[in-house]
């Protein structure tokens, strides 16, 4: 598979050959199903001593003779915390437990995380699913809702020379580069509309276009999202079909990956 190599102004200056990861099938299964093990999952549960920071015995026995027993006084065998004491007189309140005031809950939630393994060749075929989906017009044009149609050759690909622009000369090359799909370029961030303002997400955000560098390239901006190849995951370009911008460093670097 080849591709025209761009100079910063968006002119092509020559063909190259691409990587194989770029002439994968594209599976859209095993993609979502890596980004599914990659999202990090905030745990959910109380907190483990809840319920237990007071100074309340075990479970009380009933045996005679025995200092602090429940012998004769017809009370359950719950753990319990002495309120005040007279000699071998006691004032006890139930605690701990569930069923008693302020004790823990019974069966809370675990705060446990799924974890979702993949093995190394089914991680490598979903990566190289999103690389190969950011070459192709058809999965560009179902994620993007304002791109009818891409009139440019895909994937972009630019000279080293890209990654040492200042932000100014940067945003102008990259709206050079992609010509109509300079549209889905930019970061938005814009102010969601009904009751998700008050639920902690008052704000919906688009990607933009991502950047991808060589390993010892580096860009001195935060106009765009930007990772170096070595970096890259399926989280970066899910969904499939992501409008990236590659680096000439970065295609050497996987096409040296995929020998």
């Amino acid at each position: 598979m080849k591709a025209q190599l761009l100079s910063i102004d968006g002119k092509k200056q020559k063909e190259i050959s691409l990587p194989k990861a770029f002439s994968t099938k594209i599976r859209e299964d095993i993609i979502k199903k890596v980004y599914e093990s990659e999202k990090t999952w905030q745990p959910y549960a109380h907190d483990s001593e809840a319920g237990k920071k007071h100074s309340a015995s075990g479970t009380i026995s009933h045996k005679r003779h025995e200092w602090k027993g429940h012998y004769g006084k017809g009370i359950s065998r719950i753990p319990r915390k002495t309120m005040w004491r007279r000699g071998t007189q006691f004032y006890w309140v139930g605690a701990e437990i569930s069923s008693t005031r302020g004790g823990r809950r019974a069966h809370g939630p675990k705060g446990t995380i799924p974890i979702k393994k993949i093995n190394k060749k089914e991680y490598l075929i979903a990566l190289n699913s999103a690389i190969s989906a950011t070459a192709n017009t058809k999965f560009v044009c179902e994620r993007y809702s304002r791109v009818k149609e891409v009139k440019e050759n895909l994937p972009f690909i630019v000279e080293s020379k890209f990654s040492e622009l200042k932000t100014k000369d940067l945003i102008k090359s990259i709206d050079n580069i992609l010509g109509n799909l300079k549209v889905v370029s930019k970061r938005k961030k814009s102010l969601r509309a009904g009751k998700g303002k008050l639920r902690n997400r008052k704000y919906k955000k688009s990607a933009g276009v991502l950047i991808i560098t060589g390993d010892k390239e580096e860009i001195k901006t935060n106009s765009f999202n930007q990772i170096k190849i070595k970096d890259l995951t399926v989280s970066d370009l899910y969904p499939a079909g992501r409008v990236v911008v590659y680096t000439e460093e970065a295609i050497k670097s996987l096409e040296e990956r995929d020998k």
